[in-house]
C-alpha cells in the first residue's frame, strides 16, 4: 500500500523519547518483526507516539483496549490526531448481559437475559461497513473483538444497493428490507427500521442516524433523498445508496436450508445420545427448543441466541474457529495485511487468552443438560492461538509490560522521558506499626495530608478492601478532612460525578481500593498513600505499584509513602523501576535546561456541555427550564435526541447517558400532559 491514507493532523511535534520510539517501532515493522513492546511511562505520550507508527507504516489498524472506557479514550485521541480518517469504536453492545447458564448442583437454569445498547449496536455496525468500503480505518475495540460475529462475505453478499431509474415497486422494496432485516414500523424511524408512506418507503440505516426517502413510481425508483429525521431538512440528493444488513448473522436462503437440515441431523443424533444415556428430560428439553428454534428460523430468518447455530450457518465445519471482527480486515491470501496495538498489554492480554476458557465451562454444562446443541460450543471467542494466527504485526504498549510481552517481542523500545519534564515522584517508605516514630500508617498520612491540602494540592489513598476505604473517609472526615471513598459498588454516572468534584476541590482526599481501573488522569494530585504495601497480591504487585506511583507523575510536587513493615519483593523491584525511570527524567531536564510543570488540565463538568440554547439543567433531578423555550414537549425531545446522538457519535457516552435521562422525564411530562 503506497499511497499515504493517513494524515496525521500534527499538534505538536514528537519530542523527549518519542521520536526514537517512533523510528525503532517502524523500522521493526519493516523488517517484518511480528511482535514489539513499547514501555511507555505514564504521561509520555504513547497514544501520539502510536498515531505516528500508525501514520507511517499505513495500515488499517486495530487497537485493543480492556474496558469500553479506555477504548473510548482512545477512540476519542486517535480521531483527533486523524480527523480525515474512519476511526471507530467496538465494544460489546449489553448495557448488560447475564448469560445463558444451568446450575446443576441447585437445578437452576438462567435464561440469557441482556440489555442491548443501541447506539453502540449502530457503532459495531459502522465499523464493520468502514473495513469494508475503506482502507483509512482505526479501529479500537474492546477484547469483544474475538467473539463470533458473522460471515463478512455473507454481510457484504447481501447488501442492498439501489439506484435511480433502478426498476423496483413498493411492495419489492419492502421485502427486500426485510430480508436484510430490517422492521417496519409506523413511529419514528430509529436505526434498522423502514415504513411506508405513500409511494415513499423511508428507512434509517443501522450505522446512521439519518433518513433515507426512497419515492417510486410507474415501478422505478425516481428519486433518493437523505433527510434530518429531526427537522426534516434536505441534507443531499442521492444517485445511489448501499444499504447494509441491520444484524451480523446473515445466511443466504440455500445456505439457511442446508443449515436447518443439518441442525435437524444434529437434533436426532443429540435425541439418540439421551435415550441411550435414559436422559428423558434432557431429551424432551432439546426437542422443545430446537423445534422452536428452526421453525422461527424458516419463517423469519431469524431467532433468539441464533449465534448458537453459526457454525451450522456459515457452513464451517466443528471446532472450527468462528468468524470474528478479526475476519473484516484485509488479507492478502491467508495473511492478515493490518496492524494490531494491544493497549494496557499486561492486563489486556491476560484477558484474550482467558476467554475461551471461561466460555466452554458455560457451554459443556448447557449441552450435557440438554439445553444446546453441541454446535453451540463453536459459538465462541477465539482461542488465543487462534488470536495470534489470525493477526499481523502486534505491538504491545505499556507502562509496566510483564514477562510474556517480552519474551515474545523481537525488541522492547523504552519510552521514559517525558516531553513535559515531569519527573517520577519521589517514593519514600515508612512503617505500618505505631510504635515506630512515625506514630502508624494513618496518623503519619494524615499528617502528610493536612500539609499537602495546605498546599492546595489533592491527595489519593490505596487501601486493601472496600470496607477498609470506607472506613478510612468516615475517619478522615472525623479529623475535619474532606474525604470520600471510591469503590466497584459505586454506580458509573456516581463514579464519574465524584471525580468532577474531587478535581474541583470539593473535597480533597478520595479513598480506593484499585484506583487505576477508573483511568485517572488528575494533575492535581501530589501525594499518594499506598496502605499495607507489604502485602503481598494482585493490588500490592510490582505492576500495581508501578501504575499507581504513576498516578502521581502528573504533578511537579508529586510523593508517595509506601506504607510497610517488610521490603517485600514487589516493592523493591517497583522503587527500583521508578528510581531508573526518574534518573534518566532528571539527566535529560539538566541537559536541556527544564523544569517541570505540572499539567494544567480543563476541569470537564459534564452538566455545563448540557447546558445549550434548548434547554438547562436545573438540578440533579434533570428539571428544565422551560421558560426559555417556546417549543412544544415533543421537539424539545427531538432535539434532545438529536443532541444524545451527536454525543455518541463523539464517543461522549457520559453526556449520552444523562441526555438520555432526561429525555426519559421528558416524556414521562409528556404522557401526564397529554
Amino acid at each position: 500500500m503506497s499511497k499515504n491514507i493517513f494524515k496525521l493532523h500534527n499538534p505538536f511535534q514528537p519530542a523527549g523519547d518519542q521520536p526514537a520510539a517512533i523510528s525503532k517501532l517502524v523500522e521493526g515493522l519493516k523488517k517484518g518483526m511480528k511482535r514489539q513492546t513499547l514501555l511507555g511511562a505514564t504521561g509520555t505520550g504513547k497514544t501520539f507516539t502510536m498515531a505516528n507508527v500508525i501514520a507511517q507504516f499505513n495500515k488499517p489498524t486495530l487497537v485493543i483496549a480492556h474496558n469500553k472506557t479506555l477504548a473510548a479514550q482512545l477512540a476519542q485521541e486517535f480521531r483527533e490526531f486523524f480527523p480525515d480518517a474512519a476511526v471507530h469504536y467496538f465494544v460489546s453492545y449489553y448495557d448488560y448481559y447475564q448469560p445463558e447458564a444451568y446450575m446443576p448442583v441447585s437445578d437452576t437454569y438462567i435464561e440469557k437475559d441482556a440489555s442491548i445498547n443501541k447506539e453502540i449496536d449502530m457503532l459495531r455496525h459502522a465499523t464493520t461497513q468502514a473495513l469494508l468500503t475503506r482502507p483509512d480505518v482505526i479501529i479500537v475495540a474492546s477484547v469483544s473483538c474475538i467473539y463470533g460475529l458473522g460471515s463478512p462475505e455473507e454481510y457484504e453478499k447481501v447488501n442492498l444497493k439501489l439506484e435511480v431509474g433502478m426498476k423496483m415497486d413498493r411492495l419489492t422494496l419492502m421485502k427486500k428490507l426485510i430480508a436484510i432485516h430490517f422492521e417496519r414500523t409506523n413511529a419514528d424511524l430509529t436505526p434498522g427500521t423502514f415504513r411506508s408512506i405513500g409511494s415513499k418507503v423511508e428507512f434509517m440505516p443501522v450505522s446512521e442516524t439519518v433518513m433515507y426517502q426512497i419515492e417510486l413510481s410507474f415501478g422505478v425508483i425516481s428519486k433518493i433523498t437523505k433527510v434530518d429525521p429531526v427537522s426534516s431538512h434536505i441534507i443531499s440528493k442521492e444517485k445511489d445508496i448501499f444499504i447494509f444488513p441491520a444484524k451480523h448473522f446473515i445466511t443466504e436462503d440455500v445456505k439457511k436450508k442446508k443449515a436447518l437440515i443439518n441442525i435437524k441431523k444434529e437434533l436426532q443424533t443429540q435425541l439418540k445420545k439421551f435415550k441411550k444415556e435414559k436422559k428423558l428430560l434432557e431429551a424432551d428439553r432439546i426437542k422443545r427448543r430446537t423445534n422452536y428454534d428452526l421453525a422461527m428460523i424458516k419463517e423469519i430468518g431469524y431467532c433468539s441466541g441464533i449465534e448458537n447455530y453459526s457454525r451450522h450457518l456459515s457452513g464451517k465445519n466443528e471446532g472450527e474457529p468462528p468468524e470474528t471482527l478479526l475476519s473484516y480486515f484485509p488479507h492478502i491470501g491467508k495473511s492478515a495485511d493490518f496492524l494490531t496495538i494491544i493497549d494496557e498489554s499486561h492486563v489486556t492480554l491476560p484477558q484474550l487468552q482467558g476467554m475461551y476458557a471461561g466460555d466452554a465451562s458455560r457451554k459443556n454444562t448447557l449441552v450435557e443438560y440438554g439445553f444446546r446443541l453441541p454446535s453451540a460450543k463453536d459459538n465462541r471467542p477465539l482461542k488465543y492461538e487462534e488470536f495470534k494466527e489470525r493477526v499481523g504485526p502486534v505491538i504491545y504498549t505499556s507502562a509496566t509490560p510483564s514477562e510474556q510481552e517480552r519474551s515474545q517481542s523481537e525488541q522492547v523500545v523504552e519510552q521514559i522521558i517525558r516531553p513535559t519534564g515531569l519527573v517520577d515522584p519521589e517514593t519514600i517508605v515508612r512503617p505500618v506499626s505505631d510504635k515506630s516514630k512515625y506514630k502508624g500508617q494513618i496518623y503519619d498520612f494524615i499528617i502528610e495530608t493536612e500539609k499537602t491540602i495546605k498546599k492546595g494540592f489533592r491527595v489519593l489513598a490505596t487501601t486493601l478492601t472496600k470496607k477498609m476505604a470506607e472506613d478510612l473517609s468516615i475517619y478522615l472526615k472525623d479529623k475535619k478532612i474532606k474525604a470520600e471513598y471510591l469503590h466497584s459498588d459505586i454506580k458509573t454516572m456516581e463514579r464519574i460525578k465524584i471525580l468532577t468534584q474531587f478535581r474541583k476541590g470539593e473535597f480533597d482526599v478520595l479513598v480506593g481500593v484499585n484506583l487505576l481501573r477508573e483511568g485517572l488522569d488528575l494533575p492535581e494530585v501530589a501525594l499518594i498513600g499506598i496502605l499495607d504495601a507489604d502485602k503481598e497480591g494482585f493490588l500490592r504487585s510490582e505492576t500495581s505499584l508501578i501504575q499507581t506511583i504513576g498516578r502521581a507523575a502528573r504533578n511537579s510536587e508529586g510523593k508517595v509513602i509506601l506504607y510497610a513493615d517488610i521490603l517485600t519483593g514487589s516493592m523493591k523491584r517497583a522503587l527500583g523501576e521508578t528510581k531508573r525511570r526518574r534518573d534518566i527524567q532528571l539527566a535529560y531536564n539538566k541537559k536541556h535546561g527544564i523544569t517541570p510543570k505540572t499539567i494544567m488540565k480543563k476541569i470537564k463538568d459534564i452538566t455545563e456541555e448540557l447546558e445549550s440554547e434548548h434547554g438547562k439543567i436545573v438540578n440533579a433531578e434533570l428539571a428544565l427550564d422551560f421558560k426559555v423555550l417556546d417549543k412544544s414537549l415533543s421537539e424539545i425531545i427531538k432535539i434532545k435526541e438529536k443532541e444524545m446522538n451527536k454525543m455518541v457519535k463523539e464517543l461522549d457516552f457520559e453526556t449520552a447517558a444523562i441526555l438520555r435521562d432526561e429525555i426519559g422525564v421528558l416524556r414521562l411530562r409528556l404522557e401526564k400532559k397529554s
